[in-house]
């Protein structure tokens, strides 16, 4: 087989060590730039709608059943194609898979000559859904990002505008807003829209995880770094290199890992955790925080130059409750959404509804107007 010349990704999801290094090392040999995960979450996090990729998964693994990755993945993006493979030949489990929308089910007992035409066929197809894509943006005249971040007010209308700007502009900076307004998803925009759209995007919880754990997910580390280190890992700088991260809840950073953090953002090095090579990288940080940082600083929580490095350009994300006739044009868009995944009839609101929702001060935001579509969408079916 010819080998192909790309920078396409193709993602490996096996909790067998030697699995994934045997197949990384094949796809590597045929030109492609193989990332091999045990951890699907960490898999999930690399994915996006400009995502140009490829992901084969593991049927059967201990974290998370390989089903559930292929509709979290296919949930992202719905054209992302997703290889299954089984080391058993499990016909009512392929069947399940293709009718969930795996692009195909291998055997892991497959002749790998096989295994490499699927993937260089799956490779094609979405570079063809992604130039059609843009085809289709481009003769419509309008954008994508209508659809994501919903809303004809005022606020919203300049949001969008904001952030279709700064796509385009290559600083890093930060989301400011309450749990639930959609900081994330304002975060996949800047980067989906940017020219860094077909490199990956990763997402961390700083607020999640303990200062080692967070300074591993970022930088790496070396087998043997620290306990449980029991083999050499990627830091997140090494696998969204050319792409983005977006830090939430930055201001839970411990205080050393900011340390850290700042240098990478003057001077694009950093390094692995137990190691003492000086590794670049190439990110665009978007970090976001539901807290009041200047308040952090004067606590000495959060150092006020890695604020000052990361506010280039703050956007500010409106609570719902002051969205006004938004909140009944995203509750129509979910019951609407509601209405498909569950197959059963769309719901309507009342006028009295109508008024009720819109004068509610929703303290969980967006979040919360979702949560409660659903579970009318389930009760009046």
């Amino acid at each position: 087989m010819n080998s192909p010349i790309h920078d396409g990704q193709v993602i490996i999801i096996d909790d067998e060590e030697i699995v994934r290094e045997s197949m990384t090392q094949t796809l590597e040999l045929e030109g492609y730039n193989a990332i091999a995960f045990e951890d699907p979450q960490c898999a999930l996090d690399q994915c996006s709608m400009g995502w140009q990729g490829v992901v084969i998964c593991d049927v059967r693994m201990n974290i998370m059943d390989g089903l559930e990755v292929l509709q979290r993945i296919l949930e992202i993006d719905p054209e992302i194609p997703v290889i299954m493979f089984s080391g058993h030949a499990d016909i009512a489990v392929a069947i399940q898979a293709i009718r969930i929308g795996a692009y195909d089910f291998l055997e892991k007992t497959d002749d790998p000559e096989h295994h490499l035409n699927t993937v260089q066929r799956a490779w094609k197809k979405r570079q063809l859904v992604l130039e059609n894509r843009c085809l289709r943006q481009s003769l419509q005249g309008q954008h994508e990002i209508d659809n994501r971040l919903v809303g004809q007010t005022a606020s919203m209308l300049r949001l969008r505008e904001m952030v279709l700007q700064l796509a385009q502009i290559d600083v890093d900076l930060v989301i400011n807003g309450a749990t639930g307004t959609g900081k994330e998803v304002v975060a996949r925009c800047l980067h989906d829209f940017s020219p860094r759209a077909k490199k990956p995007f990763v997402a961390l919880n700083c607020g999640a995880l303990t200062e080692s754990v967070i300074e591993s997910e970022l930088f790496g580390h070396e087998k043997g770094s620290f306990t449980g280190a029991h083999e050499s890992r990627k830091g997140y700088f090494d696998s969204a290199n050319g792409g983005t991260i977006f830090l939430d809840e930055v201001a839970e950073l411990p205080l050393q890992t900011q340390v850290r953090l700042l240098r990478v953002l003057e001077t694009g090095e950093y390094i692995k955790v137990g190691s003492s090579k000086v590794n670049k990288t190439d990110v665009r940080i978007v970090a976001a925080t539901n807290v009041n940082i200047p308040k952090a600083i004067e606590d000495g929580k959060f150092r006020e130059d890695l604020y000052y490095r990361l506010n280039t350009v703050p956007i500010e994300l409106p609570p719902l409750r002051e969205r006004g006739t938004d909140i009944s044009l995203l509750f129509r868009m979910f019951a609407l959404n509601f209405s498909e995944k569950y197959r059963m009839p769309g719901i309507e609101l009342t006028d009295d509804a109508r008024n009720y929702l819109i004068q509610y001060p929703f303290p969980g935001n967006i979040r919360q107007l979702k949560n409660l579509t659903e579970q009318i969408s389930i009760i009046e079916t």
